[in-house]
């Protein structure tokens, strides 16, 4: 944190560290070497943080419990035994939970750029067998949704 303020006496200088500043500047400054400390903090923040985005280990939804850590997932407390193509598809429809994505965008988080065509099931087939293993009904469902035309989604 920067603290910039009109206080330049020692003590307020202490208080402003003590209080958890990193850099206190006092008035008047100047422009360049505040630009200049901001840009230290930023190198600092982004050297110190690298990784430690916060990654959503466990995905809830309706009595649905992804755990993406150890790939395991579960409905209404039950297991529920998927190949990893259901748990990778099922686990980006909770992640983008509320946004339709398209087979295609699935295929290619998936298996990246190889292969996909508009006439290719592979993800219509998959998103079948899940619906079966849910024991979610296509005209009904309860999870997985069909948007016609544009792709899946789970609705928050």
């Amino acid at each position: 944190m920067i603290m910039l303020t009109a206080k330049g006496e020692e003590i307020d200088k202490i208080t402003g560290l003590t209080l958890g500043a990193d850099v206190y500047i006092t008035k008047p400054f100047l422009p360049l070497e505040l630009v200049a400390r901001v840009k230290a903090q930023l190198r600092r923040y982004k050297k110190y943080n690298v990784g430690n985005e916060p990654e959503e280990d466990i995905l809830i939804h309706s009595g649905l419990v992804l755990n993406v850590k150890t790939h395991e997932c579960t409905l209404n407390e039950k297991p529920l035994s998927l190949t990893p193509t259901e748990f990778s598809i099922l686990r980006i429809l909770c992640q983008q939970k509320g946004n339709v994505v398209s087979s295609e965008e699935l295929f290619h988080q998936i298996w990246g750029d190889e292969y996909f065509s508009k006439s290719n099931n592979t993800i219509t087939v998959h998103i079948r067998h899940l619906r079966e293993k849910m024991g979610d009904s296509f005209e009904e469902p309860q999870y997985i949704k069909t948007v016609w035309g544009c792709g899946y989604k789970i609705e928050n």
